[in-house]
This record gives structure tokens, C-alpha cells and sequence, in this order.
């Protein structure tokens, strides 16, 4: 820590900057990470009970299944099969309007992750380039002490390549989790979709049995 710590200070005010942008990015992976991988279901197992439950015409229990659940894919579901002694185009309504609800906080701030690597690196150009600058127009004034120019020029260097350094770490460390965060985005999109329309299509196909049984 301590040498981190070195390295910190010797990139200069550049570094405050890719700070900033690094807490934000990790805070955003951590609270992405934590409801999309908490919103999964495994839904060949759900789509199994749905079809099992709708086939045997018991939909209160498939209802209590989806409560117990607790995922976006489930309260959608959930929307359609309380109305399900309603026509086909209220359930599907009803499923529709709860996926225009969760759907959007299934997406939400993951797209900022590739916004915050590119601003990570791109403070760390400018401090990169600021330093140089300063370093250069140090190393070339006339009132500089001849023996400390090496010394000026030097720590103008390392102060530009730590921010370099820094700006491309907190850069990989966004992408890295915006590439993984936005597949499980996309992932659970895809299956909410799919099972959506599958258990519609159950609902649709056996109006006779789901009939027998009202949804509580």
C-alpha cells in the first residue's frame, strides 16, 4: 500500500481525477453485480414448473411459486398469470406493462461503465500530457539550476506515465466489468423474452384446464 501510495502522489493533480472516476466505476459494478446476478433464475427449471402447474391447472400455486421466486422473470410471469381467466390480450397486457417496469432496472447504469473507462483514460492522457508540459517547460527555462534539470525532467516523466498507468487501470477494470455486467444484462433480457412468451403460449393453449382453476 504504502507503494501504491508513492506512485499515487508522484502522478500529481491527475490523479484526483482518475480517482473520482474509479470510485464511481467500482461502485457501479459492485451494485450492478449484486442485482443482476441476484435476479437470475434458472429458467429451464421455471419454465418446467410453469408448464407442469398450467398443464394440471393449479395456477394459484404457479402464482406462489412466482412470488417465492422474487426475480424480474417472475413477476412478469406472475402479471399474466393472475389474469389469466382474463382474454389473451389482458395477459398479455399485464405482462407487458410489468416488463416495461423491470426491464429498465435491468439495464440501468451499466452503460455508464464504458463512458467512466473511457474518461479514466482520457485523464490520464491529460495528466500524462500537462506533465510532460510542465516538465519540458521547466527543463528549458533559463533560470533553471543546470544541475536539477535532470532531476525536473525526470519527475515530470513519472508523474505523466503514472497517470498513465493509473488512467489505463481504472479504463480495463470498466470495460472488463461492462463486458461482463452488460452479458448478464442481455442474458436475462433474452430469457425473460423467451419465457414470457412460452408461458403464454401455455396459458393460450389450454385455456380449458387454467380455466377450472381461478388464479388467487
Amino acid at each position: 500500500m504504502a507503494k501504491l501510495w508513492h506512485h499515487f502522489q508522484e502522478g500529481g493533480w491527475g490523479m484526483y481525477p482518475i480517482l473520482f472516476w474509479s470510485i464511481i466505476t467500482i461502485g457501479i459494478i459492485v451494485e450492478r453485480s449484486l442485482y443482476l446476478f441476484g435476479s437470475g433464475i434458472n429458467k429451464e427449471v421455471f419454465l418446467a414448473t410453469m408448464q407442469k402447474c398450467i398443464l394440471a391447472g393449479d395456477i394459484a400455486k404457479a402464482v406462489k411459486m412466482c412470488s417465492a421466486a422474487n426475480a424480474p422473470l417472475a413477476r412478469i410471469v406472475q402479471a399474466g398469470l393472475v389474469k389469466v381467466n382474463r382474454p389473451d390480450e389482458e395477459v398479455q397486457a399485464a405482462m407487458d406493462e410489468v416488463a416495461l417496469r423491470e426491464i429498465p432496472k435491468i439495464v440501468h447504469r451499466t452503460g455508464y461503465l464504458a463512458l467512466l473507462a473511457n474518461l479514466a483514460m482520457l485523464s490520464g492522457l491529460l495528466g500524462t500530457v500537462t506533465g510532460l508540459i510542465m516538465a519540458f517547460g521547466a527543463v528549458s527555462g533559463e533560470s533553471v539550476d543546470p544541475s536539477q534539470k535532470a532531476r525536473i525532467l525526470a519527475q515530470g516523466i513519472s508523474e505523466a506515465m503514472n497517470c498513465t498507468a493509473f488512467g489505463l487501470m481504472v479504463a480495463i477494470i470498466g470495460l472488463i466489468g461492462f463486458a461482463v455486467l452488460n452479458g448478464k444484462t442481455q442474458q436475462l433480457e433474452d430469457d425473460i423474452n423467451e419465457a414470457s412468451v412460452q408461458v403464454l403460449n401455455l396459458i393460450v393453449q389450454n385455456r380449458q384446464k387454467v380455466n377450472l382453476a381461478p388464479a388467487e
